[in-house]
């Protein structure tokens, strides 16, 4: 098969005017030349040759003496057999093989000539090339398919370019001239390449599974549900691209009915963001245990965030419900507004002041504070929910706050609803959290396990016995066994002698029930926390907080807001 008309058509390999106008009179002159201008060889030393001569023992091309071949005047089939990369050369529509170079034959075995390439070949099969070839011939496009595998483990970058059909020169065709259109394969061996992309993607998939369970562990499995609200969660890392974050929540009961609630979001990736997430969510919940106001609490995470490690910040809203006040007290360390919808679909944005990032210092957080009423449903989330790069993240904001409008169901559903809403896929670029809070307004049979009652006390001898009438009188209403009744009465009677000795007045007794406890509660005026500490047989004080911590469940005390203290205790109601 003559390829020398075709050679030309090869990248590299195109004619030049002067080499083949030339190529006899160039030689010449540059030996004319070169005798003209070098001095006469003195006796006995060797000649060098002349730039255009080979060297002595050196093969002489036939054009001439004294002449460098050079590629053009190679013809394609030496070109093609010299190549170390596996070649093929086919025409006709249904990709008759024409040629096949010495490293296609070791790499894939001897083929036959003039055989259909999808009989013949099914190394183009397993590689996915017989496709391309149809689209190359009809389109007279290159096309190449990158890194693709054979069933013997060797992978390709396959190259496919169009062949137009030739013919010899000088009249009739010369045998095996390509009369048809052709494609010229040409394949380069990347298992190298290959393997060592795949053991980086190996080790990049087992840190980030690293990573996610780290992620996950470190989150709460299973969340707290409060008496009076219903909660759930949702964490979604982001897509396989993208390394995941150090976003988190958390549900914190504190005592007589009041819950906090978490969620933050830890600047970084990876690991490290995971790990310094677990310190913050573990110091939330220490501190959280302090019942202290939520500025309060983002202080001491301030100053610890800059301990953990200063070259990492975090944002953080930390929230505390008390169903006797109807709202969420918040405070919020850089982080995006909560959002809450009532019950008629009107949504509110919380507008207080927010201040700087976890981990900057040198700021006084304040709290604020957002309307929870019965039927409404407050929504925490982190940045990944909200913020694309298309768009400012106050779009987003607006984005979820109309999902929220139209989002009912259980927390679970509205949860599922919102990341479907705003588009977060398995392939999202960013950590996404979500935490739904719903406070349900309760009717009927569900309404009667939910009770308050208080009283006022003035002070004086006969503040200790009204406080026991009214206890008793309470407590026999809600039809409570006559064990817990008689239990109750006697906490309520030593929290108020307690309150009525040590601390100032206005003092106030609270007594509430839910479906799974009765909580009782002293207020007073006075900021001095109690503690239990053990009485001396001679001491004629110092055994009430003793023995409510002995017949309740459990028992507690903080400070409020507007100065004073509140001592309370929990009774678990029985099943």
């Amino acid at each position: 098969m003559n390829f020398t008309r075709w050679s030309a058509r090869l990248p590299g390999t195109q004619r030049r005017a002067a080499a083949r106008d030339d190529r006899g009179s160039v030689p010449a002159a540059r030996a004319e030349y070169a005798q003209s201008e070098s001095p006469a060889p003195q006796a006995g030393t060797a000649v060098p040759p002349t730039p255009d001569e080979p060297p002595a023992g050196a093969p002489q091309k036939s054009g001439g003496a004294g002449t460098v071949p050079v590629l053009d005047d190679l013809p394609a089939r030496e070109i093609l057999g010299r190549l170390p990369a596996p070649v093929a050369l086919f025409h006709g529509p249904d990709h008759r093989v024409a040629y096949v170079n010495a490293a296609y034959e070791t790499a894939f075995g001897p083929r036959p000539c003039g055989a259909p390439a999808a009989e013949t070949m099914p190394e183009l099969a397993e590689l996915s090339v017989l496709p391309l070839m149809d689209q190359v011939l009809r389109s007279g496009t290159p096309r190449t398919v990158k890194s693709r595998r054979t069933l013997g483990g060797s992978s390709y970058t396959v190259t496919c370019t169009p062949v137009t059909p030739w013919d010899t020169e000088g009249g009739s065709p010369a045998e095996g001239t390509l009369r048809e259109g052709g494609v010229l394969v040409h394949a380069a061996d990347v298992t190298d390449h290959a393997e060592a992309a795949e053991r980086l993607r190996t080790s990049e998939r087992r840190h980030r599974e690293m990573a996610v369970t780290l992620q996950r562990s470190l989150l709460p499995q299973e969340l707290e549900q409060p008496d009076d609200l219903r909660i759930a969660a949702t964490y979604q890392p982001g897509g396989t691209d993208a390394a995941v974050g150090g976003d988190w929540y958390d549900v914190i009961t504190l005592g007589a009915g009041r819950t906090a609630l978490v969620i933050g979001d830890v600047m970084g990736r990876g690991v490290r963001a995971a790990a310094v997430m677990g310190q913050l969510r573990t110091a939330v919940r220490a501190y959280a245990r302090l019942d202290l106001p939520p500025h309060e609490v983002l202080q001491l995470l301030d100053g610890l965030a800059a301990e953990i490690d200063a070259t990492q910040i975090a944002t953080c809203v930390y929230a505390v419900h008390d169903p006797n006040e109807g709202h969420l007290v918040f405070a919020s360390a850089g982080h995006l507004p909560i959002l809450v919808c009532d019950e008629d679909g009107t949504v509110h944005v919380a507008e207080d002041p927010t201040g700087p990032p976890l981990g900057t210092g040198g700021w006084i957080h304040t709290s604020g504070t957002i309307a929870l009423p019965p039927g409404s449903t407050a929504v925490l989330y982190t940045d990944g929910l909200v913020e694309r790069r298309s768009e400012d993240i106050d779009e987003g904001v607006a984005a979820l706050g109309r999902a929220l409008s139209g989002a009912k169901g259980s927390p679970q559903v509205v949860c599922d609803r919102l990341i479907r809403s705003l588009g977060v896929t398995a392939e999202h670029d960013d950590d996404v959290a979500v935490l739904v809070v719903q406070h349900p307004a309760r009717k009927g049979a569900d309404a009667e396990l939910f009770h308050n009652a208080s009283l006022d006390l003035l002070g004086g001898v006969e503040a200790a016995p009204r406080a026991r009438a009214f206890a008793t009188g309470v407590l026999t209403s809600w039809r409570f066994p006559d064990e817990l009744r008689d239990r109750g009465v006697l906490a309520a009677s030593e929290l108020v002698a307690n309150s009525l000795q040590h601390g100032t007045p206005p003092t106030r007794l609270g007594l509430r029930r839910t479906d799974r406890r009765l909580i009782i509660e002293v207020t007073d005026g006075d900021d001095h926390l109690p503690r239990r500490r053990r009485a001396e047989p001679g001491d004629e004080s110092g055994r009430g907080i003793a023995i409510v911590a002995a017949v309740a469940t459990s028992w507690g005390s903080r400070r409020t807001p507007g100065g004073g203290k509140a001592v309370w205790c929990e009774f678990a109601l029985p099943r």
